[in-house]
């Protein structure tokens, strides 16, 4: 990266750094089960509600709970359940006009990060109907407060029920952007191991080391706090101990639970202190060829962690810690391999490649300017990189390469 870019990045990073004590930032009420949910709706005066979720949930009978609850309560409810993975600006408008239709006054994102996300973006259209979704691109830019939105994650993974954040995808572009402001965080989190249970294996693992990824990248970035570096370590743990478990037996309710705690902590720890160039590169993949983004951010963490180099050993080393693979007398770089090392060995044990068959070559420059635009001077990443840099891991991800 040329050095006056580099000076641009590191002073805006510093200034936002210096700006999150005061920024109003705010965590999600906890709920225990999906049960709870008329009850806050009641009390919120809320008569009709929008559930955003996708037809896997549907067709699994996830709903089904949370339907009974509501129709006990004579709460009425319309679902859209077409959202796809990496939702789309149609998967939004589509559930604009479903809300509008039934008249609408509360949003439950019910499912997996695109579920949530795509609810998030139909309540910033219900609030700035004549704004496109494009134009609120990036931060702060939505300024109004959203209906009451109320997520129930059913991976353990995005974190998208603690974030300021949703990611949409430009139905004609297939551009993948992130629309960031306060009010974008739901005002209640559903964490019920329940809804969880019938996750494939794949899924399970996927999304749980999407969430590893939010940690992890929120843990070595340059905006930490004693907060999130705190949430970071206690996600890690968490993963290490439960993620496998919940692999091997779905029905596993305490390991479900915890590895919901996991994805609550990594979001509260990438919300203030923010992801990385890992983030920045499986945005741009979901984006073009449609992958799953807790699959992107799999195969590509420990590519991303060793080219940062030992610059991070010192910060890997604390989270081999956490997940229980050195002591603190192990050599800081004998730490730091460990835990590379370990997420190496999570990929194959979970079946997780190496490679992204989809990727061709001709869309590399493009795909790393999408990385670049969206990392850069936004994340905090412990070394700056610009879109000739990022392509390097577009090259190790091709099925066949020579690079």
């Amino acid at each position: 990266m040329k050095p006056l870019k580099k000076i641009y990045c590191r002073t805006f990073q510093t200034i936002l750094k210096f700006a999150i004590p005061f920024l109003p930032y705010r965590k999600p009420k906890i709920l225990g089960s999906v049960k709870a949910i008329p009850d806050v709706l009641k009390k919120k005066k809320c008569s009709s509600v929008l559930i955003v979720t996708d037809k896997g949930i549907s067709e699994l009978g996830l709903l089904h709970r949370m339907k009974q609850a509501l129709s006990e309560h004579n709460i009425s409810y319309a679902i859209y359940d077409d959202t796809v993975a990496n939702p789309t600006t149609v998967n939004v408008y589509e559930a604009v006009k479903l809300y509008q239709e039934h008249n609408c006054n509360a949003i439950i994102g019910f499912g997996g990060g695109s579920s949530i996300d795509c609810a998030k973006a139909v309540g910033v259209k219900i609030v700035k109907p004549d704004v496109p979704l494009a134009t609120m691109k990036g931060i702060l830019k939505v300024h109004k407060k959203l209906p009451l939105l109320i997520a129930v994650p059913t991976t353990a993974g995005t974190g998208s029920e603690t974030t300021i954040a949703a990611v949409i995808t430009d139905a004609v572009t297939r551009h993948k952007y992130a629309i960031n402001d306060f009010p974008l965080t739901p005002r209640y989190a559903v964490l019920d191991p329940k809804v969880t249970l019938s996750l494939p294996p794949f899924i399970t693992a996927t999304t749980g080391m999407d969430a590893l990824t939010h940690a992890v990248e929120a843990y070595i970035g340059n905006s930490t706090t004693p907060g999130t570096r705190k949430n970071a370590l206690m996600a890690v743990q968490l993963i290490f101990d439960n993620l496998e478990k919940a692999y091997d037996d779905g029905s596993n309710l305490d390991a479900r639970r915890n590895m919901l705690k996991a994805s609550y902590y990594a979001g509260c720890a990438f919300t203030k202190s923010y992801v990385g160039y890992i983030h920045a590169v499986a945005h741009s993949l979901g984006g073009a060829y449609n992958i799953p983004h807790g699959l992107a951010n799999a195969i590509l963490l420990p590519f991303v962690l060793e080219a940062y180099g030992e610059s991070i050993y010192p910060k890997l080393a604390s989270l081999a810690q956490a997940a229980g693979i050195a002591e603190e007398d192990t050599l800081v770089e004998e730490a730091a391999h460990r835990f590379i090392d370990a997420i190496k060995d999570m990929k194959k044990k979970f079946g997780i490649g190496d490679t992204v068959a989809e990727i061709m070559e001709s869309d590399i420059p493009r795909l790393a300017h999408y990385a670049d635009k969206e990392a850069n001077p936004l994340y905090p990443v412990p070394v700056l990189m610009d879109a000739g840099e990022l392509e390097q891991f577009y090259y190790i991800l091709m099925a066949q390469t020579d690079y």
